[in-house]
This record gives structure tokens, sequence and C-alpha cells, in this order.
């Protein structure tokens, strides 16, 4: 027989059997298929099995409980660098661990972009990447704006890329051919440039844009740092 809405009650997990990192790891496990509700206390009590209220024993807020599953997810991409690379190398393979990432879980990188975690993954990211850009030579102010320049640039990108994921498949497709329908019958005397490369355009990958913000990324410290040396 089913059980009584009473006994299903009874059969929940209360607060005190969750804890910390159940939670996060049943976010994740949301996020992870795609979906857009990982931070609804709702959803986390169907996935946990437990009374939706029991989330708040153990988070302030739903703001704490993103922050540090965001910051779990900064670790994974940390985890996706591997050793002994130059710094240019390093930023490539950081910038596309933080890619893979943000598509593993696109809810989280989609509403973290613009977001300060405060936790330790986020420390070593920017130890990581302030470590690249002084070994590239820049020391002082060059090389506290030089970071915030990679890492504001690679998680913008992400972070679009993830948004992007969580539309509607028949939306973002529609989005995506547009490049090959409507941008290709542009009035060549309205639109000249778009009239003359609407085959190129409908070519531009989202890879091929992220490969070449990285690269732009990489020649600016670069150059900035040859300045430095020339004085």
């Amino acid at each position: 027989m089913p059980k009584s809405p009473a006994a299903q009650a009874r059969s929940k997990r209360s607060g005190s059997q969750l804890s910390p990192e159940m939670i996060v790891e049943a976010s994740l496990r949301i996020a992870a298929r795609g979906s857009a509700d990982a931070f609804t206390v709702r959803r986390l009590g169907e996935e946990l099995g437990a009374d939706p209220t029991a989330i708040y024993r153990h988070f302030r807020d739903k703001d704490e409980l993103l922050l540090l599953v965001a910051d779990r997810t900064l670790g994974e991409m940390l985890d996706g660098v591997p050793d002994g690379l130059g710094w240019k190398d390093r930023l490539r393979a950081l910038a596309w661990s933080s890619l893979e990432i943000a598509l593993k879980y696109p809810v989280v990188a989609s509403t973290t972009a613009s977001r300060t975690t405060r936790r330790v993954n986020e420390f070593r990211i920017v130890e990581f990447i302030l470590g690249a850009v002084v070994e590239a030579g820049l020391r002082g102010a060059d090389a506290a704006v030089y970071y915030r320049m990679v890492g504001d640039s690679i998680l913008a990108y992400v972070g679009q890329h993830a948004a992007l994921m969580l539309v509607e498949p028949e939306v973002r497709s529609a989005d995506e051919s547009s490049w090959g329908k409507e941008y290709r019958l542009a009035d060549p005397g309205r639109f000249p440039h778009i009239a003359d490369l609407g085959t190129e355009l409908a070519e531009v990958s989202h890879e091929e844009i992220f490969r070449v913000r990285v690269e732009a990324l990489i020649t600016a410290i670069e150059l900035r740092a040859a300045e430095v040396r020339e004085g």
C-alpha cells in the first residue's frame, strides 16, 4: 500500500541527518543534469528525500549554498590543469578546464560568473593566475590588472556560454542558426560587411571564439611584459 502523507513525512530525512557536504553534492548532481533549479529548496528536498526547510539548518540562505557550490566547481577547474606547464600553457589549460566545468554545471557557471566566493578554491585560482602573470614578467599594479583581465574575461565567456546551454533547445537552435539564415539575407546596401562575410560568420564556432580570446589575453600579457622590460 502507498504510504500515507504522515508516514511519508516521517520517512524523510530530518535536518540532523543531512550535512553541508550532502547538500552541496545534491546541488551538483542537479546542476549536472542541466537543470536550472539546483538551488531551490524544493528541488533539493526532493533530491535528498528531506523536508526542504531542513536545508536551512546548514545554510543561512540559498546564496551561501550557491557560493559554496561555486567554489567546489572552481576546485574541479584546477584539477583539470596538468602539472609542469609554462605560464602560457597553464593559462590555456585553466581556460579550457573552466569552459568544460561551466558546461558540466551550466546553472552554477551562469549564476556565479559575476560573483566572488571568498573561499579556498577561489583563492587558489587567484594565486594560480597571479603566478602565471608574474612568471610572464609583470609586477605590482600590472600583475593585479592583468590577473583581473584574464580571470574576468574567462568568467564572462564561460558564464555566457553556460547561460546559453540553459535556454530551451529550440530557442537556442534558432539563435545559433540565425548566422546562416537571417544574417545571410542582410541588405548589402545597408550592411555591406555582413553581406560580404555572411559565409564566414556562419562558420565561426564557439570553440574558435574561445581559443582566439584566450590567445589574445596571452598576447596582451606578453606585450605588456615586453614594454616593462624595455623600460
